[in-house]
């Protein structure tokens, strides 16, 4: 007698047993927890059967028989039309509640966080430490990082809506940033509606980036319109913005922490010390509420604007007023260092 026919005669004691020892045997041995000490991933290829799964985890000790699956399948339809994809397999976890993940789909998620001011050299690295994620980005430039993402831009800077995404095992990393994108591209266009009448501002993609001068710059959320206030004013005069962040993302590759003399006298496109306008691209991942300052920012007389040293800013109409302030910031600091030192 082949295995086949074998098969077909337990199916027929189990409908002739109906709701009896058969039906409560098959539902015993579904029931049984997997035999895995640790959790573990689970793929299902496209076009996979149940019986050619549950062959796969037999052959690896996690099912110990497939017998019970088959005649259930044969007999129900429970467990038919399991969806491809990557599963958590937990130890202990019974057999059936397995079977109906695979059936409803319910993928293993892992999560990605772009955090706001995060630059795309940052977002770049962890791609490459996020785990369940194909990372078809690595060793691309910026610009091809862009091409990829459909940007007709020379960097992907800026694109990236900062926000926790949830994807699933085995995605690849386009298809993560690609939502990522469409996310700032839609908040970039409702904003760029509603942008104050006479703006420094010529095109979204200048707003896009003032953001995310704004976005470094701004460590108090209540000071991001007065922050845009000291660029809208410098840019509306042809005043250099000179800001530090941009000068930091010009030399990024090179940057260890602190900015030296040398970074500032280095003539990039980047260096607002050097170069009149704004730079060519965002230099971090913008927030809503950094767009919404860049677009809108506050009716101010303000030209300088200096840590205060308690965690938000001095703003200064004039120079002299600006080095005073200065003074102060730096003078705070030799103090917070000589306390620290003296325990």
């Amino acid at each position: 007698m082949n295995k086949k026919l074998i098969i077909l005669v337990v199916v027929l004691v189990v409908l002739l047993l109906g709701a009896g020892g058969g039906y409560f045997w098959l539902n015993s041995a579904l029931s049984q927890p997997v035999q895995n000490k640790q959790t573990q991933l689970v793929e299902v290829k496209k076009g996979q059967t149940l019986n050619q799964l549950c062959n796969q985890l037999e052959r690896k000790g996690i099912v110990s028989n497939c017998l019970a699956i088959k005649l259930y399948s044969k007999v129900f339809d429970t467990y038919t039309g399991i969806q491809s994809g990557i599963y958590e397999l937990k130890p202990k976890q019974e057999l059936q509640n397995f079977l109906l993940s695979l059936v409803m789909g319910q993928v293993k998620q892992y999560s990605f966080t772009i955090i706001e001011g995060e630059n795309l050299y940052q977002v770049l690295d962890k791609l490459d430490k996020a785990k369940g994620l194909k990372n078809d980005l690595a060793d691309k430039s910026h610009k091809q990082v862009a091409m990829a993402l459909d940007l007709k831009y020379s960097s992907a800077e800026g694109w990236l809506y900062p926000e926790t995404y949830k994807y699933p095992a085995g995605s690849k990393a386009t298809e993560l940033l690609s939502r990522a994108v469409a996310k700032q591209q839609q908040i970039l266009q409702q904003q760029w509606q509603s942008k104050q009448e006479e703006s420094a501002l010529g095109t979204a993609y200048e707003a896009l980036i003032l953001a995310s001068i704004i976005e470094k710059e701004s460590s108090v959320a209540g000071e991001r319109d007065k922050i845009s206030s000291v660029f809208h004013n410098r840019l509306n005069i042809d005043m250099r913005l000179q800001t530090d962040p941009t000068t930091i993302y010009g030399v990024w590759e090179e940057y260890e922490g602190d900015i030296t003399r040398e970074h500032l006298r280095q003539k990039n496109a980047y260096n607002t010390y050097r170069i009149n306008g704004l730079p060519p691209t965002p230099i971090a991942n913008p927030s809503a509420a950094s767009l919404q300052a860049a677009l809108n920012p506050a009716s101010t007389e303000y030209f300088y604007f200096v840590a205060s040293g308690d965690g938000d800013h001095i703003f200064s109409k004039t120079l002299e007023q600006h080095n005073r302030a200065l003074r102060n910031y730096l003078r705070k600091q030799r103090l917070n260092k000589l306390k620290d030192k003296n325990g």
